[in-house]
């Protein structure tokens, strides 16, 4: 079984949780107290991470690091199928790019959330509100062009760990004090995303209510 060294409020580990319930894969998940416990600075976690921070995962005496990294090898090693990480190259490289974006999520609007949630003073709350806005704006004009041609997911025709990647800082935006009002196209990748079968939800992003009547049709897996 995997070993996740996890945190419930941390998107980064939602991202884990999140690809680990599609496959099917049972994890072993270690809890570990960053706030207020801190837990992720102490010596025994440090030995496990030096960098401390969350999520890592144990896998067959492989011990990884890093949620985006992370993503990519669940999909390599489990899923048989190639759904969430196609084998294609250009579908790989498309996927590399927004893994990027991810990370630069993790540096703005991450941080913005750390910032007004825990009272974070350290960090340039301004500076990474902007930095995630010209993100959210990449993302909305990317998915807008791609709607305009039938697809709704990042890369492909269907969701991949680029959407898995980039999903929780985005759908947790307005903890850093960022509205989405101005990408429409985003708020509807969000939704399907939410309505995809499976989708799990952490604290706040809700699994949504399926008598709620939807605004559009979801999307399958397929």
């Amino acid at each position: 079984m995997i070993t996740l060294y996890d945190y419930e409020l941390s998107g980064n580990c939602y991202k884990v949780r999140q690809l680990a319930a599609w496959l099917g894969l049972p994890l072993q998940r270690v809890p570990v107290n960053l706030h207020p416990g801190r837990q992720h600075k102490s010596a025994e976690f440090l030995a496990i991470n030096p960098l401390g921070q969350v999520p890592v995962i144990v896998d067959d005496g492989l011990v990884l690091r890093d949620s985006q990294a992370i993503l990519v090898y669940l999909a390599s090693r489990h899923d048989g199928d190639g759904r969430w990480y196609p084998a294609d190259a250009q579908a790989r490289g498309q996927i590399a790019q927004w893994l990027a974006v991810a990370e630069d999520l993790n540096r703005t609007a991450s941080a913005a959330r750390t910032h007004d949630t825990l009272g974070d003073t350290r960090i340039a709350v301004e500076a990474a509100r902007a930095g995630a806005r010209a993100a959210f704006r990449t993302l909305d004009d990317h998915l807008a062009e791609r709607a305009s041609a039938g697809a709704h997911w990042l890369v492909g025709r269907a969701p991949s760990i680029a959407d898995i990647a980039c999903f929780p800082y985005v759908a947790l935006a307005q903890d850093g004090g960022l509205s989405l009002d101005a990408y429409p196209a985003l708020r509807h990748w969000i939704w399907r995303f939410c309505h995809l079968p499976g989708f799990i939800g952490m604290g706040g992003i809700r699994v949504p209510d399926p008598t709620q009547v939807p605004l559009v049709v979801p999307v399958a897996l397929g």
